[in-house]
Order: structure tokens, then sequence, then C-alpha cells
């Protein structure tokens, strides 16, 4: 935890890492975390909230930079460990 005098001194502080597995913002300002969350550079960013209480299953988790490759979890969970195929079916001829 550190202080700061204008937002974008923490956002810049935040994304200063090599690592990026999840970030939280914590306001009770929606207007200040709707301009600030989608600047964090984090696999998963969280408002008001952090760690387990943060997790949900339907969203992919992962990190980015050193903090990971991939994603687990949620639709993009699946999707990296499937492999997809198509079907195409026609009326039988009459």
């Amino acid at each position: 935890i550190f202080g700061y005098d204008e937002v974008d001194e923490a956002v810049a502080a935040a994304n200063a890492t090599e690592f990026g597995l999840t970030a939280s913002v914590w306001t009770a300002d929606d207007a200040l975390a709707d301009k600030v969350t989608p600047q964090l550079v984090a696999g998963t960013v969280s408002v008001n909230c952090h760690g387990m209480a943060a997790q949900d299953p339907r969203v992919p988790f992962g990190g980015v930079g050193e903090a990971g490759i991939g994603r687990e979890v949620g639709g993009g969970g699946i999707r990296a460990v499937t492999q997809g195929r198509g079907l195409v079916r026609q009326p039988a001829p009459q």
C-alpha cells in the first residue's frame, strides 16, 4: 500500500511491474472505478474485493506478463484445453 497524489500516478505504479496476475481498486466512487479498472494491466481486476473473495468460476483466471500465460476456468479456460470441430449436415435426399 502506498500513497499517491493523482490517480494516474497510482495506475502507473501498479502497471510498472513485470507481473500482472490480479489487481484491485478500492473506492466508493463507481465512476472512478469505471475509469481506473480498464487502465490496469492484470489478468483479473476486481473492485472492492481481492483474492479468493473476488473469484468467480465463470470468469477466466490467469495473469499477464511474467504472471502467467493462458487462462483457467470460464469459457476462455475451457477453450484453451479443448479443440473445436465443425459439423455440417444436410437433409437426406427424398
